[in-house]
């Protein structure tokens, strides 16, 4: 495995040749979105409000190139927008192909783990990030969510030393990379298998070098409601017109 500290350079090497023009941004109650004339990149809003973005109303028409940078800053706000366009910038290529999953009406954000929790039953899961509806999980199978905001039976981000390392399965919000957890978190998973999932997932499959199994990302089907949606306060509703979940087994490639 190589070192997970790397995912950054890896992820501007692969999206440096891209020079299209910002057509909008929106940092979203929920996701920040990142468009250009033809494509889109999401990533999860930071669980915080500023008043103090300086750089506000000057992201328009500015180059991908100039922007995916951010992803390697510590204001968290500017590493979210870096990553939406980082994923803006790799999503002007084809999906690598893998299963779409096509989740029960009203639970679309949970499609993910209605695939992968009937094969991995008796296994040790924790879960990197509350998802809204997982406690519907935890009656039967052996589930343990850290959350850096924990509600209900989460456990506190610090809780990662410890309940990581003894886990079979690892399920990884792709936020993390924009919150720079991710290399430590790979660090942890090193001998479990690890899903990066969510909107924030980057499509490429070269992060099978840092130790990731399977990603679990997001191809967007209605850019247009899906912006619409974000500015407007949006969470788990993307799911149900603007975005569908595809796996990606890694080992594949």
């Amino acid at each position: 495995m190589n070192n997970p500290h790397q995912i950054y350079e890896l992820l501007l090497d692969l999206s440096n040749n891209n020079h299209s023009k910002i057509e909008r941004v929106v940092i979203g109650q929920v996701w920040t979105v990142c468009q250009t004339n033809n494509y889109s990149g999401l990533a999860m809003s930071p669980p915080l409000a500023t008043r103090t973005l300086p750089w506000a109303g000057t992201l328009q028409d500015k180059r991908l190139t100039e922007i995916t940078p951010w992803v390697t800053d510590w204001d968290f706000f500017k590493a979210t927008v870096g990553l939406s366009a980082i994923n803006c910038s790799l999503n002007n290529q084809p999906s690598p192909p893998g299963k779409y999953l096509e989740p029960e009406p009203g639970a679309a954000n949970l499609a993910v783990f209605e695939y992968f929790f009937p094969q991995i039953k008796d296994k040790k899961i924790v879960v990197i990030g509350h998802y809204p509806g997982i406690e519907r999980y935890y009656s039967e199978y052996n589930i343990k969510v850290i959350e850096r905001q924990p509600i209900g039976l989460d456990y506190p981000d610090s809780a990662a030393e410890f309940l990581i390392p003894e886990a079979d399965w690892v399920f990884i919000t792709g936020a993390s990379i924009a919150n720079k957890t991710f290399p430590r978190l790979m660090e942890l998973a090193s001998h479990a298998k690890t899903v990066l999932m969510g909107p924030s997932t980057p499509w490429t499959t070269e992060l099978s070098i840092f130790g990731v199994n399977y990603l679990a990302g997001i191809d967007v089907m209605d850019p247009t409601f899906l912006f619409q949606t974000a500015a407007e306060g949006g969470g788990v509703r993307i799911f149900d017109q603007s975005v569908q979940y595809k796996i990606v087994d890694l080992t594949d490639f």
